[in-house]
C-alpha cells in the first residue's frame, strides 16, 4: 500500500497547519496557541472527546472506530514543543516569536498526527479505539512523564503506543527502526570544584582549582576507555568549566563543570554514574580541593520492544518500501521512553532529507514527507485494529 489517495489530497492543507504552527513556536509546557491550534483542528474534524489540559498544555483526543467489538486502543503520540533558538532560515513562516524555533520539527509531527486524526475521523475504517497524544515538554522538561504520571495510559486504557520523529540527512521518505534500545539515557551532572583563590604569580599560596577541575575532566573521560566493555555505548561530555573570575591574573577560588552521560543500558548508567561521582571526588581531593557533586537522572533509555517494532516496521514496508530495520542506535534522548516504559510500542525515524540537522538555527522540517509520516500512522491503525 502506497500512500494513502486521501493523506495526498489532503496534502496542501496540513503543510498550511505545519507552517502555521512554525511561526508561534512556544517552549516546554507553556504553549496556550499551539495547543489552542490543534483542539481547534480537532474540533473542525468532529472529534469531541478531547481533554485538553493534560501535563498543563497537552491534549489527548479519542476517535472510535466503526465498531468497538475488540476493545483493543492504540496510541500515537507527536511531540508540541519548539527550542529556545533564533531561527536563522529566512523562510516567509519563520518563526514570529523571537528567540524560539521549531528547530527539531515538532511541528511537523504535530502536524502530521493531525494529518491522521482527519483522515481516520472520516474514514473510521478500524475496530477499536485510537487515542491521539499531542504532547509538551520533550525537549528538556519530560512532558511524557508527567502526561504518564497524570494517568495516561490507564485513563485511556491504552495498550500499545507509537512515535515518530524526522531524521535530517537520512534519505527523504524512508523508515529507521531497530528494537531494543534505540536512543540514551540523558543523565547531567553539575560540579563545583572549590579551591583557594589567589594571585596568580604565586600558585604555591593558592590551591587552583582550574587545575583540579581540569584534571577531574580528564579523568572522566577514562570511564569509556577503562571502565565500559568497549562492546557497550557511554558517552560523558563536559560541557561548562567556568571559573568565578575574568582576570588574567588571578587563580579562582571555584569552578563550575557541567556536563551529560549517555548510555544504551541501565547497567552502564549504573556504573558510569557511580564512576563519575567517585573520580570527580578523589581527582578534586588529589589536588587539594573540594568537589560539590549535583548527579541527576534524566530521560531512561528509550526501548522498542520487540513485536511492535515489527509491526511498526512492517506498516513502514507498505507505505514506501524503504525500511532500515536494523538501525544504530543514537545517543540522544526521548522522553517517548517513559511511555514505552509504560506500555509496548515502538518508535521509528523517518528520514527528512538534506539539510541543516536537528536544534541548528537553519534547520527546517521537510514538507514532502507528511503524507508518507500521516500514512504510517494511519495504516498502523487500520492494521493493529482491524475492521470487524
Amino acid at each position: 500500500m502506497p500512500i494513502k489517495n486521501r493523506l495526498a489530497e489532503m496534502h496542501a492543507e496540513i503543510i498550511g497547519w505545519r507552517r502555521h504552527l512554525h511561526t508561534i513556536p512556544e517552549l516546554m509546557f507553556d504553549l496556550p496557541k499551539t495547543s489552542a491550534f490543534v483542539e481547534e483542528r480537532l474540533r473542525e474534524m468532529g472529534i469531541t472527546d478531547i481533554t485538553t489540559g493534560v501535563a498543563e498544555t497537552g491534549i489527548v483526543a479519542v476517535i472510535e472506530g466503526k465498531s468497538d467489538t475488540s476493545g483493543r486502543v492504540i496510541g500515537l503520540r507527536a511531540d508540541m514543543d519548539a527550542l529556545p533558538i533564533e531561527e536563522a532560515t529566512g523562510l516567509d513562516y519563520a518563526s514570529t516569536h523571537p528567540g524560539k524555533m521549531h528547530a527539531c520539527g515538532h511541528d511537523g509531527h504535530t502536524a502530521m498526527l493531525l494529518g491522521a486524526a482527519k483522515y481516520l475521523s472520516e474514514t473510521r475504517n478500524f475496530d477499536g479505539k485510537v487515542v491521539l497524544i499531542f504532547q509538551p515538554a520533550e525537549e528538556g522538561g519530560a512532558g511524557g512523564k508527567v502526561m504518564c504520571d497524570e494517568g495516561l495510559m490507564e485513563k485511556w486504557g491504552i495498550q500499545e503506543v507509537y512515535g515518530m520523529h524526522n531524521m535530517p540527512n537520512n534519505p527523504e521518505g524512508t523508515f529507521h527502526i531497530r528494537s531494543g534500545p534505540l536512543l540514551a539515557s540523558t543523565d547531567e551532572f553539575e560540579v563545583t570544584i572549590t579551591g583557594k583563590g589567589g594571585h596568580a604569580a604565586a600558585p604555591h599560596e593558592a590551591i587552583d582549582a582550574n587545575l583540579g577541575a581540569a584534571h577531574c575532566l580528564i579523568a572522566l573521560q577514562s570511564i569509556a576507555s577503562r571502565n565500559v566493555d568497549p562492546l557497550q555505548q557511554v558517552v560523558v561530555s563536559v560541557c561548562t568549566f567556568q571559573s568565578d573570575n575574568e582576570s588574567f591574573n588571578v587563580l579562582p577560588h571555584t569552578v563550575l563543570l557541567r556536563g551529560t552521560v549517555r548510555t544504551l543500558d541501565n547497567s552502564v548508567r549504573d556504573l558510569a554514574e557511580e564512576r563519575v561521582t567517585k573520580l570527580i571526588a578523589s581527582t578534586a581531593e588529589a589536588y587539594g580541593c573540594t568537589a560539590d557533586i549535583d548527579y541527576q537522572r534524566g530521560y531512561p533509555v528509550t526501548v522498542n520492544h520487540e513485536d511492535q517494532t515489527e509491526i511498526a516496521a512492517g506498516i513502514a514496508e507498505k507505505v514506501t518500501g524503504k525500511v532500515e530495520r536494523e538501525t544504530s542506535p543514537i545517543m540522544a534522548g526521548e522522553d517517548f521512553s517513559f511511555m514505552l516504559e509504560k506500555r509496548p510500542g515502538a518508535y521509528i525515524f523517518l528520514g527528512n532529507g538534506g539539510g541543516a540537522h536537528v536544534h541548528h538555527p537553519a534547520y527546517n522540517f521537510n514538507d514532502e514527507i507528511i503524507p508518507v509520516g500521516c500514512s504510517w500512522f494511519a495504516e498502523l491503525v487500520e492494521e493493529r485494529l482491524p475492521a470487524a
